[in-house]
């Protein structure tokens, strides 16, 4: 089974994240020995903010409780950045999860923009504070709170190119999180996005595989 493997033809080509539950799925059906998959999974963790799970699988795979120095370095370091960019965002955090706030905003987004400013003091840099945050949500594998997040953001952005790398991040989401009926969704937004229709029939083809994959595992 494992001649007819295309995980290495398809993972160039997929975000770090969307490579795990191949892994997962390859691991489940034993379709190669446990130690290498776990050899693959921390050369992809070491790429990403995924610092904790790095550390579980380095245990899991030398059977030892210790973890090499540079990822404890590495969890500090993701820690703070963490920790900066919540509280970068936390003034917009902290009105969008106030209800009767949130049902001060209106579909015109620069009317929003100068409510905000005007309001609650909250400006270009938080609102791109959460875009920041967001994403790097998403790198440390929080993919439910990237995902609203990145909604939210998406809602206030005037940026044409920034709502459509958050789309992009929120489709990412919930694959990673096998929401489908939000996903196509969000498929389905992109391609009203899109401009380039053969393009996007090679990206839905894409997805359609990727979702039929994961489904399968």
């Amino acid at each position: 089974m494992a001649s007819y493997d295309l995980t290495q033809r398809i993972a160039p080509n997929l975000d770090r994240h969307l490579v795990f539950p191949i892994l997962e799925f390859l691991q489940e059906r034993q379709l190669y020995p446990d130690e290498q998959i776990l050899k693959s999974k921390i050369e992809l963790l070491n790429k990403t903010n995924m610092v904790d799970y790095a550390m579980d699988i380095h245990k899991s795979l030398y059977h030892t409780d210790d973890v090499p120095q540079d990822m404890v370095e590495r969890r500090a370091e993701v820690v703070a950045r963490l920790k900066a960019l919540e509280e970068a965002a936390a003034p917009l955090v902290s009105f969008l999860q106030n209800p009767s706030a949130v049902q001060e905003l209106r579909p015109d987004k620069h009317y929003n923009l100068q409510m905000l400013n005007e309001r609650y003091q909250i400006g270009p840099d938080q609102i791109e504070a959460l875009y920041q945050y967001a994403k790097f949500q998403f790198e440390c594998g929080n993919y439910s709170g990237a995902a609203d997040y990145l909604y939210q953001y998406r809602a206030l952005c005037t940026n044409s190119e920034r709502r459509l790398s958050a789309l992009w991040g929120k489709l990412a989401a919930e694959i990673l999180m096998q929401n489908w009926d939000i996903a196509l969704e969000e498929l389905n937004q992109l391609k009203e996005k899109v401009d380039d229709s053969k393009v996007f029939l090679l990206l839905e083809n894409f997805f359609i595989h990727i979702f039929v994959f994961l489904l399968a595992s």
